[in-house]
């Protein structure tokens, strides 16, 4: 095999290796994104039962607790609440799908603690992406 020919077959595989690592993010990003949500929506509805709400902050603070002693980090009330809070703001599942292909989770939890006059989502999910943006051009 030439020398150019080498080159070329290693970029190709280059190529493939790049797209499929971008696959794999895109993919855990979604199924995490779309586990918060679960969490947070399961935790709301619980805690909205009965008594429950009254007593919310200290079950969140005990399940956060016995959660990262489980798993790990990663579960603190903090972060809990953060479910909480992304399952309120994306009632509507399509929308968190349409935002979070196109948005990291840094952008997302930014984008759930803004209030809600600022929180244009039902705009923003309708927005072509941007690398449809770029084709254009």
């Amino acid at each position: 095999m030439s020398p150019q020919a080498t080159a070329l077959l290693l970029a190709h595989v280059r190529q493939l290796i790049t797209t499929a690592r971008q696959r794999v993010a895109k993919a855990v990003h979604a199924e995490l994104t779309l586990s918060y949500l679960h969490r947070g929506q399961h935790i709301s509805t619980e805690l909205q039962q009965g008594q429950r709400a009254k007593y919310g902050k200290q079950v969140i603070a005990e399940l956060a607790q016995q959660l990262t002693a489980e798993f790990g980090r990663g579960l603190s009330e903090q972060q809990l609440r953060h479910r909480i809070r992304l399952a309120e703001v994306f009632a509507d599942l399509q929308i968190l799908f349409t935002m979070q292909r196109e948005l990291s989770s840094s952008h997302l939890k930014a984008l759930i603690n803004l209030p809600p006059p600022a929180r244009p989502l039902h705009r923003l999910a309708v927005l072509p992406s941007p690398l449809a943006l770029a084709g254009r051009h």
